[in-house]
């Protein structure tokens, strides 16, 4: 099943992210308020969507893992832990870029930007976790554990900015009466989000064939090792 989907999610996310970028940093108008600084929202607002969706798939794996027991959901939530950190340090590295020239600053503690920094954390600490345990299965229970702890951080961060009243913006797309942002702009936007999404999917495919392939590996070199084991004490 890898096989069949991994190139339709690699091929569309490398059409989506090309016209996505081309429609974004080329053929959209620049804002009338913030100009051609805003161009940075084609990657910064995808990149803050998959941090939270990335880890609300890491926190179902999570779940799937305690509940069931299924080897496989640990092999998903490592395969998607560094993709979802990768997305979340890439949203704060453009949000920085883009709150020097709008707010006059790289960084405030505000609260949809602190959240955020939590969840890179979070996603630090479950990759550390995880690998903190010569037992393997210890080291997946308990990164789960964390993980859905974590995930307590995700209604915060999506309701920050009308929970609190902090600098950043509140939404302009996820919005009961519609988005607030022109076609010319949501287009481009929508389409970088689509490009993300088929990208992770593509990356984490990747990444789970190369941690199923480890753990045979393993298996093999353990099973190697006591037919070995088994033959000298004859």
């Amino acid at each position: 099943m890898s096989n069949l989907l991994l190139p339709w999610f690699a091929g569309g996310a490398a059409v989506c992210l090309a016209v996505g970028l081309y429609l974004g940093l080329v053929a959209s108008p620049p804002d009338y308020q913030q100009g051609d600084s805003v161009r940075i929202m084609y990657v910064h607002v995808p990149a803050a969507w998959m941090a939270m969706f990335v880890y609300a798939n890491l926190a179902i794996a999570a779940a799937a893992s305690l509940v069931w027991r299924h080897p496989l959901a640990d092999v998903a939530g490592r395969a998607m832990a560094p993709i979802g950190a990768a997305f979340t340090f890439l949203c704060l590295a453009t949000g920085s870029l883009w709150g020097k020239p709008m707010w006059g600053t790289w960084w405030v503690w505000d609260a949809r930007l602190t959240s955020v920094l939590i969840l890179f954390f979070v996603y630090i600490a479950y990759m550390a976790l995880n690998s903190a345990f010569d037992d393997d299965t210890r080291g997946a229970r308990s990164s789960a554990i964390l993980a859905l702890v974590g995930a307590i951080n995700l209604p915060i961060i999506k309701f920050s900015v009308d929970w609190w009243n902090t600098l950043h913006q509140p939404a302009s797309v996820s919005r009961l009466d519609g988005p607030s942002i022109h076609a010319s702009m949501l287009t481009p936007l929508l389409l970088m989000a689509v490009g993300f999404t088929l990208l992770f999917f593509a990356l984490a495919l990747v990444r789970m064939r190369a941690g199923l392939i480890e753990r045979r590996l393993a298996a093999l070199s353990y099973s190697r090792s006591a037919e070995a084991g088994v033959a000298s004490f004859r």
